[in-house]
């Protein structure tokens, strides 16, 4: 049973500072939370399924997202709260449903751009800037410190900062294309030797291509969280389905272009073991200075995402901590009006990761293993509604409606499968947090839960509703 937390003051102190955004500076969210996924990460997929079941595993991901992202952009213009997705399924399923979808999205959002440090310090590495664990390292914790700070100084500067670094990215991804699409040659495309039951087409079969899905999701993982800037954006109800799907469509263009010209310029199976692949490929052409300036500038697209999802990590964990899922402290604001809490609790424990784990890949595995238990919870909640309450205010409607969110509910759930055949130990260690937070929500969250924050305020709303009729 939620308690009432009527003093001002606690509302007065977690204030974010609103009207800081417009559907351009949400859309260049949206691509910035993925861009990096464009410049590494993505590759690895090759190497579980050859290029046909990276591109199959991109496809389907790919309708995964877009039936996902609609959805969502329809109960963003309903429900235009911090807590989003945690807010949607608060709204269909009660208190606890809601907590499970935000911490799974937190999984995402924690563990996503400590992978991306890593990839970071790669390309530091590829540049001859740094060398060795220690250093990179160093790298991991200078990114953490670094972009929290910025972060804390203001919510307008910093989207304003994620909009540029995110332009250059995008530069950078031009670039790479004039350079390598001269050498593409299909043929490339094809050139692993198939292992036992497999195929010149996938040549380690279909069990492969499943193992690929996790990296198709690379190319758009967190794009779904630019509804977590619904209290900053200036018209939120229009806003962020504009600025969410308007991303949707630049991060399809941008994802097809490395997935054919990377591969198609080098050989699959030379890409499928990069760690710098946008940069290899340069290389590989014979385009060295070309190879430099994409490697400079694909750092801004590391970053950009870095930057972006520890952004979406503390709304998450800002909007669970103002409603009483999280301690209450993660929520405060400052002169600034940002969490500042948060943001260092989302540095310190991305760092952690980095420390015990050491590799980037399971890091992605386990991000992706939340944000597909968050997508199916978001697509179900929205099926949900729509039956449940078909009166709901929407300034957006999903084409499709129910049945277009039912087949990202479908995806999501084979998705999460799939991490379990990529990287069996990180997909348990990410579905250990996941149990271990349904733990504490009986054991404690549950009853420490503030009635009138905006997220319960909304289903307070529907309930009182629902007894009127």
């Amino acid at each position: 049973m939620a308690t009432g937390e009527k003093d001002e003051q606690y509302f007065e102190k977690r204030e974010l500072k609103g009207g800081a955004a417009g559907w351009g500076l949400l859309m260049g969210l949206g691509v910035a939370y993925v861009i990096s996924g464009d410049f590494s990460g993505w590759n690895y997929g090759i190497a579980y399924g050859g290029w046909l079941g990276l591109a199959i595993a991109f496809v389907l991901m790919g309708a995964m997202y877009a039936c996902t992202v609609l959805g969502v952009a329809e109960l963003s213009s309903a429900i235009p709260t911090t807590g989003a997705g945690y807010g949607f399924a608060r709204r269909a399923f009660g208190p606890f449903g809601g907590f499970m979808t935000g911490l799974a999205v937190l999984v995402e959002d924690v563990c996503a751009p400590a992978a991306i440090s890593t990839f970071i310090a790669n390309y530091l590495d590829a540049l001859g800037v740094v060398s060795g664990d220690a250093q990179h390292l160093l790298v991991v914790a200078a990114c953490f410190a670094i972009f929290i700070a910025l972060h804390i100084v203001g919510v307008g500067e910093a989207l304003k900062v994620i909009m540029g670094i995110t332009v250059v990215a995008a530069v950078a991804l031009v670039a790479f294309v004039v350079g390598v699409a001269p050498s593409f040659q299909p043929s490339n495309l094809f050139d692993i030797a198939p292992a036992a039951g497999g195929s010149v087409a996938l040549p380690f079969g279909v069990a492969g291509a499943l193992a690929a899905l996790p990296f198709g999701i690379w190319f758009f993982l967190g794009v779904e969280g630019v509804p977590l800037a619904a209290e900053e954006a200036r018209d939120p109800r229009h806003d962020v389905p504009r600025g969410i799907l308007g991303s949707m469509a630049v991060l399809v263009l941008s994802g097809l272009a490395v997935l054919f010209l990377a591969a198609g310029a080098t050989g699959a199976e030379f890409m499928g073991s990069s760690t710098a692949p946008l940069v290899d490929a340069l290389n590989v052409v014979g385009k060295p200075g070309l190879a430099l300036f994409v490697n400079v500038a694909g750092l801004f697209g590391l970053v950009a995402s870095f930057f972006s999802l520890i952004y979406a990590g503390s709304r998450q964990m800002f909007a669970l901590s103002r409603a009483g899922y999280l301690p209450k402290a993660l929520s405060v604001t400052g002169k600034r009006k940002t969490p500042a809490a948060a943001l260092v609790t989302i540095g310190v424990i991305g760092f952690l990761l980095v420390v015990f784990m050491r590799d980037g890949d399971a890091l992605i595995d386990m991000a992706v293993f939340g944000a597909c238990v968050s997508y199916a919870l978001m697509d179900l909640s929205h099926i949900v509604l729509r039956r449940r309450e078909p009166q709901m205010e929407r300034s957006y409607r999903t084409p499709g409606g129910a049945v277009t969110t039912g087949v990202g509910l479908v995806l999501a759930c084979v998705a999460a499968v799939a991490t379990f055949v990529t990287y069996t130990p990180s997909a348990v260690a990410a579905l250990a947090v996941l149990a271990i937070g349904a733990v504490y929500f009986q054991a404690y969250a549950r009853h420490h839960l503030v009635a009138n924050a905006p997220e319960e305020e909304f289903a307070a709303m529907q309930a009182a509703q629902d007894e009127l009729s």
